[in-house]
């Protein structure tokens, strides 16, 4: 009787422990705020997913009053945006939102600027490892937003990450036979000849690209368009001036003037920032004499060609 007695106590001892610990654990839970999990993907036949709709206006609304706009013209394409801080003390070469993916791509965005120094860095792995590695050339611009929007997308459905707060507008140059001469050349090929499809996204699609990604990974392309604070008004304002058969110049003007009517403050070469895909830059060659070589389309205009361009207006 005297072991059974010491056995139950010490069986009984064990469980009042054991009540105790989960009595602590529960009211340690019921102490704490509750946060309902969100979900990653939320399919509805209706609406997007929860989260892209969330990422997109943290697009919107983070960094509000900046605005991006962009122009497809006939020899090139114009990325401007307002570089403005909240404090002066800031360095003003540091507030840069317009980036070189590629000699002849560029990307400007809206939104986490974290966010989008991670999609930088991804773009241009992507463009020099992965594939002019492998092929010797640069990835024409719709392959590089597949390969971007594909990022984003995953970010969308994937455990423990959050979708990218950012949109984004990529522009650049893809060689091959532009538009005006994709008619002779058809002209020129005999009945017994394969005509050229000139299919968007092959290789005979030539000239200026533009394409904008939403944090949802969708992606589509524009011939003017604008992200940011006042999008809509900048819209509205480039639509009734933007016409076919734009030049690159008028289009800087344009671009210039939409800003004026969307942005608040003094505008000079500081507080905007100008990115241009055109002609080929060949003073900015690293190396000359090279036979064959040319110079990068996609580069960022300096202060002083601001200033000119603003001087004109």
């Amino acid at each position: 009787m005297k072991e059974l007695y010491l056995c139950w106590s010490f069986d009984a001892h064990w469980r009042c422990l054991e009540l105790e610990a989960q009595r602590q654990l529960d009211y340690s839970k019921a102490s704490q705020p509750r946060i309902p999990p969100i979900p990653h993907s939320k399919f509805s036949p209706n609406r997007p997913p929860l989260v892209s709709k969330v990422s997109l206006r943290a697009a919107s609304n983070h960094l509000s009053f900046i605005t991006i706009l962009t122009l497809s013209a006939t020899n090139g394409i114009v990325l401007a945006t307002e570089k403005k801080s909240s404090s002066p003390l800031t360095d003003p070469a540091s507030l840069s939102k317009i980036s070189l993916i590629t000699p002849n791509i560029g990307m400007v965005y809206a939104g986490m600027g974290p966010d989008y120094r991670v999609l930088v860095d991804k773009a241009r792995k992507v463009s020099h490892t992965n594939y002019k590695r492998v092929y010797n050339e640069y990835p024409p611009t719709r392959i590089l937003v597949q390969d971007v929007a594909r990022v984003m997308q995953e970010a969308t459905q994937s455990g423990g990450v959050r979708p990218y707060g950012v949109s984004l507008l990529i522009a650049g140059w893809d060689e091959g036979i532009l538009p005006d001469e994709q008619a002779a050349v058809e002209g020129e090929t005999t009945e017994g000849e394969k005509k050229p499809t000139g299919k968007t996204g092959g290789i005979l699609k030539g000239g200026p690209m533009l394409y904008q990604v939403d944090p949802s990974g969708a992606y589509y392309p524009w011939k003017a368009t604008a992200i940011g604070k006042s999008a809509t008004s900048a819209k509205t304002f480039l639509e009734k001036r933007y016409t076919e058969g734009l030049e690159l110049e008028d289009a800087v003007h344009i671009a210039l003037l939409t800003l004026k009517e969307t942005i608040e403050g003094e505008m000079n070469g500081q507080t905007i920032e100008i990115g241009i895909v055109g002609p080929p830059a060949d003073h900015l060659l690293g190396v000359e004499g090279v036979e064959g070589a040319t110079g990068p389309r996609f580069r960022k205009l300096t202060p002083q060609e601001i200033e000119d361009y603003l001087t004109n207006m």
